[in-house]
C-alpha cells in the first residue's frame, strides 16, 4: 500500500461514513469506493461492512485501521523532525485547548500565526481541561492550553488571569442574593472550577442557593444571565461586550483580593523543540 492509501483508511474510520470522507478527501464517492475495494483486494479481507446507516469496521479491518494510523502518526513525526532542521516553518500544530479560551483569546493568537507562517499548519481540539490533560498524556496534540492550577511535570508557561465576577441586571450588592428569587444559572464545567464556585460560595454564604439552573454551555449560561433570568458567575474573558445595564460584581477571596482563574500552556520537552512549536510561542509573547 502506498501512504495515500494509509490516510485514506484513517479518514474512513473516523468518519464512518462514505460520503463525509469522500468530501474530506477530495474525491467523488464512486473513486472512494473503488480505491476502498482495491485496498481491501489487496488485504485479502473485507475491512468495512457498509449499510445504510455508515460504515463499521470488520475485526480484521480494526488491526488494519490500526496500523495504518500509525503509519500516519510516524510519518507525521519523522515530517515534522525534518521540517524542525529547516529555517521556514512548516508541519502542524497540534493544539487542545480550553472551550472558553479557543472561543475569546486563541482566534487572535491563530491569525497571527497563520499571517506570519503561511506554511504551518494547525490542528484544534477544545474541550475541558481533564480533556486537554489526557489528549497531552497520550501525545495526541503537542501543546495544551488549559485553565485553572493544574498538576502538571512538564514545562508550563502561564498565559494570563482573569476575575470572576457575580453577572445580573438587577443584583448590584452580592448580599443581595439571599433575598432575591432568581436562579443561580451555572454552567457545566471541569471539577476545578466547579471547587472554586462552591468554596467561594460556602464561605459567603454558608448556605445552598435557592434554586439553580445548570446548563451546558458557558454562552448559554451568560445569554441566560444577561436577558435576566438569573444570576450567574463568569470569568472576565467572557464578558468583552458586557451592556451597561448589566452589573458586575467581583467576587473576592478570604483576604478580599480578586478572585482569578489562570490560563496555562502545557507541553512536554520534546514538543518544545519543534520549530511550529516555537514559532507559536513567539506569536504568543507578541499578543501577550
Amino acid at each position: 500500500m502506498i501512504f495515500s492509501e494509509f490516510q485514506l483508511l484513517k479518514v474512513l474510520a473516523e468518519e464512518m461514513n462514505m460520503r463525509k470522507a469522500a468530501q474530506r478527501l477530495f474525491v467523488s464517492q464512486p473513486a472512494l469506493s473503488q480505491r476502498l475495494q482495491t485496498i481491501e483486494k489487496e488485504w485479502g479481507t473485507k475491512i468495512f461492512n457498509r449499510s445504510t446507516k455508515g460504515l463499521s469496521l470488520t475485526p480484521p479491518g480494526e488491526m488494519i485501521v490500526q496500523f495504518a494510523a500509525e503509519v500516519v502518526e510516524k510519518r507525521e513525526k519523522v515530517q515534522e523532525n525534518i521540517q524542525a532542521l529547516e529555517s521556514e516553518v512548516y508541519g502542524t500544530l497540534k493544539i487542545a485547548c480550553a472551550s472558553i479560551v479557543g472561543q475569546k483569546w486563541l482566534p487572535k493568537v491563530l491569525k497571527r500565526f497563520v499571517k506570519k507562517y503561511p506554511y504551518a499548519k494547525i490542528s484544534l481540539m477544545t474541550g475541558w481541561s481533564s480533556e486537554i490533560s489526557k489528549a497531552l498524556y497520550e501525545g495526541e496534540v503537542h501543546i495544551g492550553i488549559i485553565r485553572g492550577m493544574p498538576e502538571w511535570k512538564g514545562r508550563k508557561i502561564h498565559l494570563f488571569e482573569d476575575s470572576l465576577y457575580l453577572v445580573d441586571r438587577e443584583i448590584r450588592n452580592v448580599e443581595e442574593i439571599l433575598t432575591t428569587d432568581k436562579p443561580f444559572i451555572q454552567f457545566k464545567s471541569d471539577s476545578t472550577y466547579f471547587q472554586e464556585i462552591q468554596e467561594w460560595w460556602h464561605r459567603q454564604f454558608q448556605m445552598a442557593p435557592k434554586q439553580s439552573i445548570i446548563v451546558d454551555q458557558i454562552e448559554t449560561c451568560k445569554q441566560m444571565a444577561f436577558n435576566g433570568i438569573g444570576y450567574a458567575i463568569l470569568p472576565a474573558i467572557t464578558l468583552d461586550e458586557v451592556e451597561g445595564d448589566v452589573y458586575k460584581l467581583p467576587l473576592l477571596d478570604e483576604e478580599q483580593r480578586p478572585l482569578r482563574r489562570d490560563t496555562w500552556l502545557l507541553g512536554y520537552d520534546s514538543a518544545f523543540e519543534l520549530r511550529q512549536v516555537q514559532a507559536f510561542l513567539e506569536v504568543v509573547e507578541e499578543c501577550k
